[in-house]
């Protein structure tokens, strides 16, 4: 009879131990894994995205004509 009682109290220990912590915890893993990989693709797209850009930038522009020269240059006297 006390053996039933120690089965029946162990069964319930296992039980409370795994469906009240162990999957818990797994599903609180998997859902991390799964925003962090996604916050990891949107990084990329971010970096793909601005060395497109970066490299359209690197393209020289041409001077702008309407600079004359002899203008007044703004600057700071160093003491």
């Amino acid at each position: 009879m006390m053996r039933y009682i120690l089965y029946g109290l162990l069964i319930w220990f296992l039980y409370k131990l795994i469906f009240g912590f162990i999957i818990p915890v797994y599903q609180a893993t998997r859902q991390m894994k799964k925003k962090f990989r996604e916050m990891h693709g949107q990084m990329q797209q971010e970096q793909a995205k601005q060395q497109g850009f970066g490299q359209e930038q690197a393209v020289p522009k041409p001077k702008n004509p309407q600079t004359r020269a002899g203008d007044y240059i703004d600057f700071e006297e160093i003491k």
